[in-house]
């Protein structure tokens, strides 16, 4: 060890100068230990993300699309599959045509076999599509000049005849159904249409056909976000769209205990409606827009920031709370999450029993729920992610159980997110719209057409009708 030196020889001018170097020499050193702790917070923070589990689909809100799914396990590992009867298809109840195969004679003695004693041995269907032509209707007006005033005079056209496009409803009903409902291309369905349902028809009287659509199907559009403004509940949703090169947003909205569902990039739900609508903007301001001064009974989304305010109360999507929860629990908070997560699950399977329930049981289970949340909530989480989601139910826990009083309320979002997934699959097959009223006719599109099945109508027909009735405005659950 070195020996401390000798001071004493030194003047105090000198002790003074060697202090004051000291105390440079000090505030140096806690500068860069200062600046080392910084460094080892922040690769102690890296760490930590590092070393987190990776968000899947199954506990975040990322899409299905970008979670990696397991290897299934070989044959001689999975469990032999349990026998049970056969079926076959159901006989049709009136066939087209009908074969009786009689034997003349038996095959094993060549003995004769009356047809009297011959008895149905096997009976099967086959199965075939006709050949599919157009029908062309030609219609010529006659008229000539009047030899009386010496005007020149033509017949009126039938109705339903009127000169125009020569593609009539059916047709147009067809192109649109399978360009935006199955998203056929252009190009694939001119050949689609020439070798199916032999008609030639060109890319741009497609286009023609897609452009004349859009006005009533916005008519009906109009219908149905009548409807889902006056809901008592609504589910809402958004998720991005590609409109000339830019992301958009398609929201969808459902009202609940009503006849219509509402669904765009934003997306709002209901029992029997559906109503998409396709905004440049995320922002609360596309609802504030559409709703105005309405505010249903209950809205029911996601916790975005712009998803909140718009309902007299407010249902949480309690399957993306569990996703959180199972995400902070693989994380290693065993202490608050875990229990969160159970007791979501057990908020989910009363909610699914809710219609066999009386109202008072459902008054005692969601006095157990708030109990059982109590206690949950004294608990202290391990980890950041942990004590997120603690702060998040702490703020929103009055929002949680909101369905245990309201048997139209759901306790998830699902049935808005169900109808947004086809407005998904068109963006990724198409890359989105070239033009802003290709996003808005594709908006009213799935509003019908997700109107018509929340009604179990047929889809095509309700195009059919969309396009052809002229009273439309007046509504579609029963377009026959």
């Amino acid at each position: 060890m070195t020996s401390p030196p000798d001071l004493s020889s030194l003047s105090h001018a000198e002790k003074d100068t060697l202090i004051l170097a000291l105390f440079a020499q000090l505030a140096a050193a806690h500068e860069r230990i200062a600046a080392q702790d910084a460094r080892i917070l922040a690769l102690e923070a890296r760490l930590v993300e590092l070393t987190r589990p990776p968000k899947t689909p199954d506990n975040s809100s990322k899409p299905p699309s970008q979670g990696q799914k397991q290897d299934r396990p070989s044959s001689p590992d999975r469990p032999a599959r349990k026998s049970r009867p056969g079926v076959g298809r159901t006989l049709h109840p009136d066939p087209d045509q009908r074969f009786d195969a009689m034997l003349p004679a038996c095959p094993k003695c060549n003995a004769a076999f009356p047809e009297a004693w011959q008895t149905p041995q096997q009976v099967y269907e086959r199965i075939e599509l006709p050949p599919i032509k157009p029908h062309v209707t030609r219609v010529r007006l006659f008229g000539g000049r009047c030899a009386c005033c010496g005007e020149q005079v033509t017949a009126d056209a039938p109705t339903g005849f009127e000169r125009g496009s020569p593609f009539g409803h059916s047709i147009a009903a067809m192109v649109v159904y399978l360009h935006y409902a199955h998203a056929v291309g252009m190009e694939r369905l001119v050949l689609l249409m020439d070798e199916l349902f032999s008609l030639s028809i060109s890319e741009g009287a497609i286009s023609n056909i897609l452009a004349r659509a859009r006005e009533p199907l916005l008519v009906a559009s109009a219908t149905i976000q009548a409807v889902v403004l006056a809901s008592p509940v609504v589910c809402s949703d958004e998720t991005s769209a590609r409109v000339k090169g830019k992301n958009w947003w398609e929201v969808r909205q459902t009202p609940l205990g009503t006849s219509v569902r509402f669904a765009a990039r934003w997306v709002f739900v209901g029992t029997l409606a559906v109503l998409h609508i396709i905004q440049s903007s995320r922002g609360k301001t596309v609802v504030t827009a559409l709703f105005g001064e309405t505010r249903p009974a209950v809205w029911v989304s996601d916790m975005l920031g712009s998803q909140r305010g718009h309902g007299v109360l407010w249902q949480v999507c309690l399957a993306h709370l569990l996703r959180d929860a199972v995400y902070a629990t693989e994380c290693g908070d065993t202490v608050f999450s875990a229990p969160l997560r159970l007791l979501l699950l057990r908020a989910i399977a009363i909610g699914r029993r809710r219609e066999m329930l009386k109202d008072t049981t459902l008054a005692q289970y969601l006095y157990d729920l708030d109990r059982r949340l109590d206690r949950i909530m004294a608990a202290v989480p391990l980890g950041e992610p942990g004590r997120k989601l603690r702060k998040r139910i702490a703020a929103n826990r009055v929002h949680l159980f909101v369905f245990m009083t309201n048997r139209d309320v759901p306790y998830t979002n699902n049935v808005s997110e169900r109808h947004l997934r086809p407005s998904v699959i068109f963006r990724k097959v198409t890359n989105g719209f070239r033009c802003e009223w290709g996003a808005e006719t594709y908006a009213a599109f799935r509003s019908v057409v997700s109107t018509a099945k929340a009604n179990s109508a047929s889809v095509l027909d309700t195009i059919r009708f969309v396009l052809s009735s002229q009273r439309a405005r007046e509504g579609l659950v029963n377009p026959g």
